[in-house]
């Protein structure tokens, strides 16, 4: 195979229908939507119709739907907006230690602000405990901030159980959906979150536009100020292409939902079984299929360094990653794998396999197929281990 992509969560490709619907609002349709003739108000229309369709994807009314730059906006907004409006009643700030650094790095200036973090921990898998967060909140909570699904290891947590304790404590629930949506269900409502981040190029949408839903009444501190646009939280002339492309990349994940999902899983597992059975001292990272994202599959390899086998696998056409796509040039090890308790040595060793609708059977076998003699060539010349040499199942 020529070129066979694996790293879906860092970027999906823009589905040819999306493409098709953003068309008509750079050429013809291109009004500044607060603009009052006609061609405003084909822009301000095309808006409103893909705020009511991201609304839809998530159970939410369309006024709850504020469009950003993406899923690091969203999470700023949300973060900094709830902290700043709700300091007056507390300085105080749950979120858990895997989570992007969107979220991170932004509880940490926050802490340069004055406001406190407790960032909870996880177990083996990636899982944060509820009764930890219990015992994290305190009366100075005003806001939790738990991730649905990690970007890399693809656990999905039980975030409704963790959003009631918060709820329950008088605290605000923020999640960064950014890797759920089209999925796992989202229904905002169900889950009983006040704020959830969402990024249009993680479903098949363009890069450059993002969502956060607001439940109505909760107040944020916009981290933006000019002409008022999207409620005055976030001033900007709207990107009307990009949330064309956004509702209508929704619309169609949702619709083909079920589908999707399940031919994600079955590419998934066989990478994951094929993988495990023909390399040695192969292990997976993060939970079995149960809690497990249908697109995510994330190994470590003993006496490899991961950087060593994404360039490998680039030289037979396979793009995958070793982790975040946000950090994937820096040498720390990932902050992730070693949430879980790994040595610095495994957390070099970890390769990350992420899914589309787009990908196939054919490519899953292929990596079988081309993944143990690469890692035998590299273990001949790796300084961690004793470059020992490994009988190679042949993979039909």
């Amino acid at each position: 195979m020529d070129r066979v992509y694996f790293d879906n969560s860092a970027t999906t490709r823009v589905d040819d229908r999306v493409l098709d619907a953003m068309r008509p609002y750079f050429l013809e349709k291109y009004g500044n939507a607060s603009s009052l003739h006609v061609f405003g108000h084909e822009a301000f229309d095309a808006m409103e119709i893909a705020r009511g369709q991201v609304a839809a994807a998530v159970n939410a009314a369309p006024r709850d739907i504020i469009f950003t730059s993406g899923g690091t906006e969203s999470d700023n907004l949300a973060l900094q907006g709830a902290a700043f409006a709700s300091a007056s009643k507390g300085k105080h700030i749950v979120t858990s230690s895997i989570e992007h650094h969107a979220v991170l790095h932004t509880c940490q200036f926050l802490e340069s602000q004055g406001f406190k973090v407790t960032y909870l921990p996880v177990d083996s898998e990636g899982f944060v405990s509820e009764e930890d967060l219990k015992n994290a909140i305190t009366p100075e909570t005003t806001l939790v901030s738990i991730m649905m699904a990690n970007n890399e290891i693809g656990t999905v947590q039980r975030i409704k159980d963790l959003a009631d304790i918060a709820k329950e404590k008088g605290a605000l629930f923020m999640t960064d959906a950014v890797q759920a949506l089209t999925k796992v269900p989202v229904d905002v409502d169900e889950l009983n979150v006040d704020l959830l981040a969402l990024s249009a190029h993680k479903f098949h949408g363009p890069k450059g536009v993002g969502a956060l839903y607001v439940r109505k009444g909760v107040k944020l501190r916009p981290l933006v100020y000019g002409g008022g646009h999207e409620r005055g939280l976030r001033s900007s002339t709207e990107n009307i292409p990009g949330m064309v492309g956004m509702g209508k990349a929704a619309e169609l994940g949702i619709r083909e939902m079920e589908e999707s999902v399940d031919r994600m899983k079955a590419m998934r597992d066989r990478l994951i079984d094929g993988t495990l059975a023909a390399v040695p001292r192969a292990y997976l990272n993060g939970p079995p299929d149960e809690g497990r994202l249908c697109s995510n599959a994330h190994f470590r390899f003993d006496f490899i360094e991961g950087e060593g086998m994404v360039l490998f696998l680039d030289m037979q056409g396979i793009a995958a990653s070793t982790g975040s796509a946000c950090s994937t040039k820096s040498l720390e090890p990932s902050h992730v794998l070693r949430s879980l308790g790994l040595r610095h040595e495994q957390c070099h060793g970890s390769l990350r396999l992420s899914l589309s609708k787009f990908n196939t059977m054919e490519e899953a076998d292929y990596f079988i197929e081309t993944m143990p003699p690469i890692i035998e060539r590299l273990r001949k010349m790796s300084p961690l281990g004793e470059g020992v040499t490994y009988d190679v199942p042949t993979v039909h």
